[in-house]
C-alpha cells in the first residue's frame, strides 16, 4: 500500500521470535492461493499488495472489469479462524481487525468480520516490555507503564493520509498447508507477530477498495513482515507471485509461494530478467529498483534518470508495490509520458473523462485497438514491457483510460508500479540476493 500519500510511517528493528514449528530442515514451502476483488469502479487513487522450503498459497482474479486488491486466505487462532487478508509488498505489519466478543457476545458482528481474540486459547498479546514490542509504533504516552510490569504491548500503525490500525502486537498460531515434494500437508506455524487491530479508521483501510478485507498481510523488507517471519523459520527470504488479469473469465488462480517452491509453469530461472533491488536507509520497508530509461513505441523519451532516483535524503525512487492499485510516475517523466501516448494514441479521445484521468480514448467499434507500447528500461539492463491493457483500463463501454497518474511531490513522493501495471507477470523478490526478478511467461492461469 505504498502510494505517495500513503507512506508507512515505520523504521522497523530487529525482530526477536520464539523457536518455530516449521524449520529449515522440513525442505517444505508455504503456497497460499491469491484471490482478487474488484473496486466498486476503477479508482484513479492510491491505495492505501533459498533453500528448497518454501509456502504456497493461491491467488484469484475474479473481476470482469475495474481494479482493486489481491488478496490471500490465512486461518489465524485455536481454533483457526478465516481471514481475507490484503497482499501488500509496501508495509511491514501483519494486522487483522479484531473483537473483544465471543460466543453469544458476537450476535451483532456478522460473521468472519474481525478475529476474535477470545476465542483462540493460543492468543498471547506481547508485554509492553519485550523486546518484540519495540519493533512496531506505539500510540503516545510510548512509555510502558511500570506500575504494570505486564501490560500489554500497544501498537499504531499510521498512514500518512492519517489512516491507522492500532491495537496490540500479539502472537499466534497460523495454520498453514505446507508443500513437500508435491505433497501438500497441514502444519501449526507458532508465534507470528501481528497487529490485533482494536482502532482500524481511514480511507486506506475501511473504504470501498478495502472490500471486505480483515487486514493487511505486509510483505515488506522489514523484520516483522509475513515473508520475513517465515523466510527466517524455512531458510529463504524469497518470495514471488502471479497477479492475473482481473479482466479474465472464468477467474484465473494463481499463488503467493514464500520460500524456494516451484515457480509457474514455463518459469525458469533463465525466462526471469532481474533488477538488482535498491536500499533506502529511511525507508527500509520498500522494494526500491532503479529505472534508466522509459520508451514509448520504442521511442527513448528525453527523461532524465534522476527522476527516477532516491537522492541523499531518501525521497522518491521507484517502488514496486502490490498494495497501489494503480501506478504513480514522478511529475517530470509522468509529461513526458503523457504527451508521447498523446502523440501516439492514434485514437479519438473520449467525450467525457472520468475525474482523475488524463487520458482516455474511444474505442467502439475496434474490435483490436492499437495502443502505444509503454516499457521501462531497469538497472541491469532488465526491460519491463507490459501489455497495452496493464495500463490503459476500460472504465466504461468502449472508454480505455491510461491508468497512470503523477506521483504527489509533497514530502518526497515516490513512483509506484501499481498491481494492474505488473498483472499477468511472474514476479519473484529475491531478499537473499537483494534483486527482483520477473518474466512474462511465469503466470499459468489454474
Amino acid at each position: 500500500m505504498a502510494a505517495p500519500s500513503l507512506l508507512p510511517l515505520l523504521l522497523p528493528f530487529l525482530l526477536f521470535l520464539a523457536s518455530p514449528y516449521l524449520s529449515a530442515s522440513h525442505r517444505s514451502f508455504l503456497k497460499l492461493p491469491l484471490l482478487h476483488r474488484p473496486s466498486p469502479s476503477p479508482s484513479p487513487s492510491p491505495r492505501l499488495l533459498r533453500r528448497s522450503p518454501s509456502a504456497k498459497y493461491p491467488v484469484k482474479s475474479g473481476a470482469p472489469f475495474g481494479a482493486g486488491q489481491y488478496f490471500v486466505v490465512l486461518h489465524l487462532g485455536t481454533p483457526p479462524q478465516r481471514l481475507l487478508l490484503v497482499v501488500d509488498t509496501g508495509s511491514d505489519l501483519v494486522w487483522a481487525h479484531c473483537s473483544s466478543c465471543c460466543g453469544g457476545d458476537c450476535s451483532r458482528r456478522a460473521p468472519g468480520s474481525a478475529f476474535l481474540a477470545r476465542c483462540s486459547s493460543s492468543f498471547r498479546p506481547n508485554h509492553c516490555y519485550s523486546p518484540s514490542c519495540r519493533l512496531v509504533p506505539r500510540p503516545p504516552p510510548s512509555r510502558c507503564n511500570r506500575t504494570h510490569l505486564h501490560s500489554a504491548c500497544r501498537y499504531e500503525y499510521t498512514y500518512s493520509d492519517g489512516s491507522l490500525s492500532s491495537g496490540f502486537f500479539s502472537r499466534e498460531t497460523v495454520a498453514l498447508n505446507t508443500t513437500r515434494a508435491e505433497t501438500e500437508t497441514a502444519a501449526r506455524l507458532k508465534g507470528l507477530a501481528f497487529g490485533c487491530g482494536f482502532r482500524v479508521s481511514g480511507p486506506s483501510v475501511t473504504g470501498s477498495s478495502f472490500n471486505g478485507a480483515q487486514g493487511v498481510m505486509g510483505l515488506g523488507r522489514g523484520p516483522i513482515s509475513f515473508s520475513s517471519q517465515l523466510g527466517r523459520r524455512i531458510g529463504s527470504s524469497k518470495f514471488s507471485y502471479c497477479l492475473m488479469d482481473y479482466t479474465l473469465s472464468p477467474p484465473p488462480t494463481s499463488y503467493l509461494i514464500i520460500g524456494d517452491g516451484p515457480r509457474e509453469e514455463n518459469a525458469t530461472s533463465s525466462s526471469l530478467a532481474f533488477t538488482p533491488l535498491l536500499a533506502n536507509p529511511l525507508l527500509p520497508t520498500f522494494y526500491y529498483v532503479g529505472i534508466k530509461r522509459v520508451y514509448v513505441d520504442g521511442e527513448r523519451l528525453p527523461i532524465d534518470p534522476s527522476v527516477w532516483s532516491l537522492d541523499e535524503r531518501g525521497n522518491g525512487g521507484t517502488i514496486v508495490d502490490s498494495g497501489t492499485t494503480l501506478t504513480f510516475l514522478a511529475e517530470p517523466g509522468y509529461r513526458r509520458i503523457l504527451a508521447a501516448m498523446r502523440r501516439r494514441v492514434g485514437l479519438p479521445e473520449a467525450e467525457r473523462v472520468p475525474p482523475g484521468f488524463d487520458l482516455c480514448v474511444n474505442v467502439t467499434g475496434v474490435r483490436r485497438p492499437r495502443l502505444p507500447r509503454l516499457s521501462f528500461e531497469m538497472v541491469g539492463e532488465a526491460v519491463f514491457s507490459p501489455p497495452a491493457r496493464n495500463y490503459f483500463i476500460e472504465v466504461a463501454e468502449g472508454v480505455r483510460c491510461l491508468a497512470v497518474r503523477p506521483a504527489e511531490t509533497e514530502g518526497g513522493g515516490s513512483s509506484v508500479i501499481g498491481n494492474v501495471m505488473q498483472q499477468g507477470f511472474l514476479w519473484e523478490f529475491d531478499g537473499d540476493r537483494s534483486r527482483l526478478g520477473f518474466s512474462r511467461r511465469g503466470c499459468a492461469a489454474s
